[in-house]
């Protein structure tokens, strides 16, 4: 069995962290797996990336090309939006000439291909979606319009006020391009966006599994927090809460805005907030505590060591597909609470293994912090965090599970 994962990026992102892990899970049960690029950042020799110096520029290239027809809406939101119209990328000859068994697709927008190469893929496709992309007029997250269940048009995201704008001509692309390929699963990583795209317009007709992502829970897992304290420089008597993601403080949908007012109605003053994945704004928030912007982090063990340093993780999300900052919080020992949307049901189970908030409700969001910090059971909430990961995430259970996917589709 020969698998080709292709996504954007190998290591660069939270959908191509979770390819990637994929990948390496795979590998490990033995199959025949290969990833395929437009931008790779690691070593691994079974990534492949463009080799050329042209090829490598152009890659880099892509994603501003890619997003020209935008500036005609410069009022849209901070929503990401792909048009992926940029013909003659090269990557789906490379895919056929490398023929495999099956073509599992993740992110691939930022002109990596163009809609309609989808169709050009020879082999089985299996498509694992991390966001509303594959069945929207080009949005990631839809900002809640559910325009994707008609046919897209007056989009919300591109604040246009026309039916037929660009998110109205992707639609159509995309239906056309999908109608051509019919042997294609999808995968919902979380059960919300499982059933998201089973009401989709573009992807009703097509074949639909829940899997989630896979996590080395060998690698992700509790350390010692006095140590993991003093690596980090932070306080060993003050209760820590963790806020993080890529664009942490200024992608809108990641929730620091509710999370700040969050934060102004605490009433434990034994607190110091962590960020990471941001740097400290020019004006940065008096929350009536010590705050610490750490900056991006880039490796994992940086991650193990920040997540087993803190008390608990707040991930206030307003649309959120499976986040992996949650799971590899819970990987580590650290309960997570953030709103009742999304896939995060899927991770956190309420007053188990962390608090869900009421969504966009910032005093409820207040609340599960509150309860999480203060509970007297706080170690076997620990406890139970480790354990809904180790049963339901862990690489290798997850890896069978595609493998068994894989099969299926081979099959017929």
């Amino acid at each position: 069995m020969k698998i080709l994962i292709v996504n954007t990026s190998d290591i660069n992102g939270g959908a191509a962290r979770a390819a990637y892990r994929l990948h390496q899970a795979l590998l490990s049960q033995g199959v025949d797996s290969q990833m395929l690029v437009q931008s790779k950042s690691s070593d691994d020799y079974t990534v492949i990336d463009p080799k050329t110096k042209i090829e490598k520029a152009l890659g880099k290239l892509r994603p501003t090309l890619d997003s020209l027809p935008l500036r005609f809406y410069k009022e849209r939101t901070k929503t990401l939006f792909s048009p992926s119209w940029l013909p003659f990328s090269g990557i789906v000859d490379k895919i056929n000439e490398i023929n495999p068994d099956i073509v599992h697709l993740h992110w691939i927008c930022g002109g990596m291909m163009s809609v309609e190469d989808i169709a050009r893929i020879k082999a089985s496709i299996v498509w694992s979606l991390h966001d509303m992309w594959a069945f929207t007029g080009g949005c990631h997250y839809d900002e809640e319009c559910g325009g994707y269940r008609q046919n897209c048009g007056n989009c919300k995201v591109l604040q246009s006020d026309t039916e037929n704008d660009l998110s109205r001509k992707v639609f159509g692309r995309k239906q056309k391009t999908f109608a051509r390929k019919t042997d294609m699963t999808i995968v919902g990583l979380s059960r919300w966006l499982n059933e998201c795209s089973q009401n989709s317009t573009l992807l009703k007709d097509k074949k639909h599994i829940n899997l989630p992502n896979p996590i080395d829970t060998g690698l992700f897992k509790p350390f010692d927090k006095q140590k993991a304290r003093e690596l980090w420089n932070l306080s060993q008597d003050k209760k820590l809460v963790l806020f993080g993601a890529i664009s942490a403080t200024g992608d809108p949908r990641k929730g620091f805005k509710e999370l700040s007012e969050a934060l102004f109605t605490l009433n434990d003053q034994n607190i110091e907030f962590v960020v990471f994945g941001s740097s400290e704004p020019k004006e940065p928030f008096d929350f009536g505590f010590k705050t610490h912007y750490l900056g991006h982090l880039h490796d994992d063990i940086s991650l193990v060591t920040l997540y087993s340093a803190v008390d608990v993780m707040v991930v206030p999300s307003l649309q959120e597909n499976l986040s992996n900052a949650i799971m590899e919080s819970l990987a580590c020992g650290t309960p997570v609470t953030g709103f009742d949307i999304g896939g995060n049901r899927d991770m956190i189970e309420d007053r188990i293994n962390g608090y869900l908030a009421k969504p966009y409700d910032t005093d409820d969001l207040a609340k599960g912090i509150e309860w999480i910090l203060n509970h007297p059971a706080y170690e076997e909430l620990c406890q139970k965090a480790r354990e809904k990961v180790l049963k339901e995430f862990d690489s290798q259970i997850v890896a069978q599970k595609y493998i068994e996917l894989y099969k299926d589709v081979l099959n017929g």
